[in-house]
């Protein structure tokens, strides 16, 4: 039975891709809602203005995330600033009605997450990685793993239909070291959309104007004018996408000359699970690679 498993794995893992016309077709989990922009808002922008389909997947509704509103109105808030976000990037953005805080990877989420990717027909799916500080976080790393395999099982998609050709699975950075550090595979500038990336993460208020300043300590470092106070909060957020990190991995993918250029990127790690692209292929998936 196994030696029949990974026959059908590597089946699964090797069918070629034949390059076609049609857009590309990306799907990001985050476990909240702005966590797909904060870590992959410059990606999405520039896939969405090249004409490409990009779909935003909050796992939580996110309804614990203030300090002073009720859950209930809460999570009607934060839907509409996922909106308001999407519609900045140009994209789909929508989120699975998981309560904040209590993200469990069920099978019924697991389920929710195998139609999601079947439905879009990603080619690349994004999410966090399974270790990292945030239960939610980490839960939503683990329920995409395990839907990597599974989207080619038709019996395990009532109603839809499986993907034969695998996507690439992605993970989003972060600085976490335990039981192993973040590994930048990928790296793209996006210097051109920084200030969109920017304005799309603003649109989540209810977070970067209230709660993040008031849990993170830094609410009375907010300026009250609304103009400099969105110009104070894009610098703290772009702040975390400047190239200096990635320095040495970006220099994989572009030249010196375009590196003087370049003062922000988001990076990806490749999940083993999935299809493992060559070069060439990301640069096909990431066609904003020079």
């Amino acid at each position: 039975m196994k030696i029949i498993f990974l026959l059908v794995a590597a089946l699964f893992l090797s069918v070629p891709y034949t390059a076609a016309q049609e857009p590309l077709r990306i799907i990001v989990f985050g476990a909240h809602p702005d966590d797909p922009d904060i870590n992959a808002g410059g990606v999405a922008a520039l896939w969405a203005q090249m004409g490409h389909k990009v779909k935003f997947v909050s796992m939580t509704n996110g309804n614990k995330g203030h300090h002073t509103m009720q859950p209930n109105e809460l999570a009607a808030r934060r839907a509409r600033e996922m909106e308001a976000s999407g519609r900045i990037l140009g994209i789909e953005y929508v989120h699975m009605n998981n309560p904040d805080g209590e993200l469990m990877p069920t099978l019924e989420n697991r389920f929710a997450t195998i139609k999601l990717i079947c439905d879009w027909k990603a080619d690349v799916v994004i999410s966090h990685r399974p270790n990292d500080y945030h239960p939610d976080h980490r839960y939503s790393g683990i329920i995409v793993q395990d839907a990597a395999y599974m989207i080619s099982v038709p019996q395990m998609i009532p109603g839809g239909e499986p993907l034969l050709r695998a996507p690439v699975f992605l993970y989003m950075n972060d600085r976490f070291q335990r039981p192993y550090p973040f590994s930048p595979d990928i790296v793209v500038d996006i210097t051109p959309v920084a200030q969109k990336k920017a304005d799309a993460i603003c649109a989540h208020e209810s977070q970067v104007f209230e709660w993040l300043p008031w849990n993170g300590g830094w609410l009375n470092d907010l300026p009250t004018d609304p103009a400099e106070r969105h110009r104070f909060v894009s610098a703290r957020y772009l702040a975390r996408s400047t190239v200096d990190r990635f320095r040495e991995a970006a220099a994989n993918w572009y030249t010196p000359a375009q590196m003087q250029n370049i003062r922000y990127v988001e990076a990806f790690e490749i999940c083993e699970y999935g299809a493992q692209p060559s070069r060439e292929r990301i640069k096909q998936l990431f066609p904003m690679l020079p």
